[in-house]
């Protein structure tokens, strides 16, 4: 059985202990209609101790977007050093198809910078060398929907990008599916996958060495927090890259863990441990 799970009042009980702080975005600093006001002030107190802050999304579109809207959110600019995206991510693995015709899925023309200046055509599946997965077309879409489209992509052998690795996302009060459902869906059948994001690597290095340049040295990855809220994306990216990890209980998992009642840290831990996460402590929200 595994040990219960240091109990923390905030990120103030952990900031000694850290460098700089690789944090989650969408669940951790807002929930896609309004950010949360105690997340936003434990970063920017954070940082007024000389820790630094990189935000890591899965968030499937370029950085400059991502930023504009956290603006309108309410998460201020004086909460993090610098932002990663899954789309930052992205646009490296299709830049392979430059010239080429890739098959898009997700809504229409959210996701169109995603594509700026990689001379792409996006079209129907039938002449796309891949499909590129950001979301599902609207938020009520379930990923069974797309199985006859899939069932094409699969006839005709073609690789799908997984824009953003996330099964699901809180949206204000609701659950709702994303990209990584889908792309689920598609490797059961026998359809190949390639994810950009979280857990994966490369987004991880990548938001390394913006932590480095924000300290302006190199830095021990014992002196580095994650933050989140996904086990499947958060937890075990964090285990897998060597980091710890501040888990966020009341986003995704909210319901089954209790996170804003009377949650069991025994239950939480028996959640995270298929993830092997070095766990530093746990928060219905993040406060500082």
């Amino acid at each position: 059985m595994t040990s219960p799970l240091p109990t923390i009042s905030g990120l103030s009980d952990l900031a000694g202990r850290y460098d700089a702080v690789l944090s989650d975005v969408w669940g951790v600093v807002h929930n896609g209609v309004a950010g949360f006001p105690t997340a936003v002030e434990a970063l920017r107190e954070y940082r007024k101790t000389g820790g630094k802050v990189v935000f890591i999304t899965n968030a499937p579109r370029p950085s400059a977007p991502i930023i504009e809207m956290l603006d309108s959110l309410g998460v201020t600019r004086d909460a993090y050093d610098s932002i990663v995206s899954s789309g930052d991510a992205t646009r490296a693995m299709i830049a392979k198809y430059r010239g080429k015709a890739i098959h898009h899925v997700g809504p229409p023309t959210a996701d169109d910078m995603l594509y700026e200046g990689l001379d792409l055509r996006r079209t129907g599946p039938e002449e796309a060398e891949a499909v590129v997965v950001t979301d599902l077309d609207t938020d009520d879409d379930t990923p069974e929907m797309y199985r006859q489209r899939a069932e094409l992509w699969l006839a005709r052998k073609l690789p799908m990008i997984c824009a953003n690795p996330d099964r699901v996302v809180e949206h204000g009060d609701k659950i709702i599916y994303c990209g990584g459902a889908l792309g689920d869906l598609y490797a059961a059948m026998g359809g190949m996958v390639l994810m950009a994001g979280k857990p994966y690597q490369p987004i991880y290095e990548q938001a390394y060495r913006l932590a480095e340049e924000a300290v302006g040295r190199p830095l021990d990855k014992a002196r580095v927090l994650a933050i989140g809220d996904s086990v499947r994306t958060d937890a075990t990216g964090a285990a897998q890259f060597g980091v710890d990890l501040l888990f966020i209980t009341g986003s995704i998992h909210a319901a089954e863990l209790d996170a804003f009642g009377k949650p069991d840290p025994q239950a939480i831990a028996d959640l995270l441990a298929p993830s092997r996460a070095r766990v530093a402590g746990f928060l219905p929200r993040l406060a500082w």
